[in-house]
């Protein structure tokens, strides 16, 4: 296959989608995770207890589901990929004490790290194929967004 044919095939755009609906699922569920088995005043103090304020509990808690949603239904998704790197990055921060090992006790940073690359990949290739921010522009008037 060469790089012509790929690309005219639209074989990228479908990458950038899988790519897009699977960082969104893994944000959207770490979001309810919080919310609905840690609770809400179990993910306060969970965070408090590693020396962050109750608000950082509650973004993190929306960016998370917010961020999932856009990013699963492709709408503003380079914004919603390029959002969720800080929390990923506190994700990382606070598994890091764990060792490098995800399976490690508490869990380790590489996988919170491997989300950042991955959220890194999806602000820079868009949205793909299937992406609603491709196409809703046109649909309810709007002129379509640099951030789709």
């Amino acid at each position: 296959m060469t790089n012509s044919t790929y690309h005219s095939t639209g074989n990228h755009q479908y990458g950038a989608a899988m790519l897009r609906v699977t960082l969104g699922s893994l944000m959207l569920s770490h979001g309810l995770l919080k919310l609905f088995v840690f609770t809400v005043p179990g993910t306060v103090a969970y965070f408090g207890s590693i020396g962050l304020p109750p608000i950082a509990a509650y973004l993190t808690m929306f960016g998370e589901i917010a961020g999932g949603l856009g990013l699963l239904a492709g709408v503003l998704t380079r914004l919603a990929a390029a959002l969720s790197i800080p929390l990923l990055l506190g994700a990382t921060w606070a598994h890091s004490a764990n060792g490098w090992v995800f399976s490690s006790n508490g869990g380790g940073w590489e996988f919170p790290a491997f989300l950042v690359a991955t959220a890194l990949v999806v602000v820079v290739q868009g949205g793909g194929a299937y992406s609603l921010g491709r196409v809703l522009p046109r649909y309810i008037g709007l002129p379509k967004l640099s951030f789709a």
